[in-house]
């Protein structure tokens, strides 16, 4: 293994979390998973030449990670349907079940929303600033602090419904 894939697998190593937040975002079960992480991994190696520095490496992959995403989304639910919701969450420590019951609630409203909306809901939960967010987006920072505002108020009344 040369330095420049030595560099690429480290920096997939430490930023793996985000990878797999990604991951499960927008998949319905742990094989699709898998693959949607494969798939991001194998993006993010092909564009890894492409990286300017112009932004930090954890917006671009975020970046990287939203658009592969959100295309093997789309072309998934061509032929899916929207309403199977299957979360798996048993990466979540079982100490609390209310807060768990909570949580899993929060996860399944997240993946009724849209494609943009739930990229901009998991940035926030990750706590990226909004200019981080605007950017990975492609949107200004002032839209993404509206959007977010909305989308609070979207996610407590649908949490509200389910409770």
């Amino acid at each position: 293994m040369d330095s420049r894939e030595k560099e690429f697998a480290q920096l997939i190593k430490d930023n793996q979390g985000l990878i797999i937040k990604v991951s499960r975002l927008y998949t319905n079960s742990l094989e699709d998973e898998e693959d949607l992480f494969q798939e991001i991994v194998l993006q993010l190696w092909r564009s890894y030449d492409s990286f300017k520095g112009n932004s930090k490496i954890s917006t671009w992959m975020y970046r990287v990670a939203l658009n592969t995403a959100i295309t093997l989304f789309r072309k998934k639910s061509k032929s899916l349907p929207t309403n199977e919701l299957d979360i798996n969450h048993k990466d979540f420590v079982e100490d609390d079940d209310e807060k768990q019951q909570q949580i899993s609630l929060l996860y399944t409203v997240i993946k009724t929303l849209p494609n943009v909306e739930r990229a901009i809901v998991m940035m926030y939960l990750d706590d990226l600033p909004y200019k981080d967010i605007a950017e990975n987006l492609g949107i200004t920072e002032v839209n993404a602090r509206v959007k977010m505002n909305r989308l609070k108020k979207t996610l407590k009344e649908q949490m509200e419904k389910y409770a």
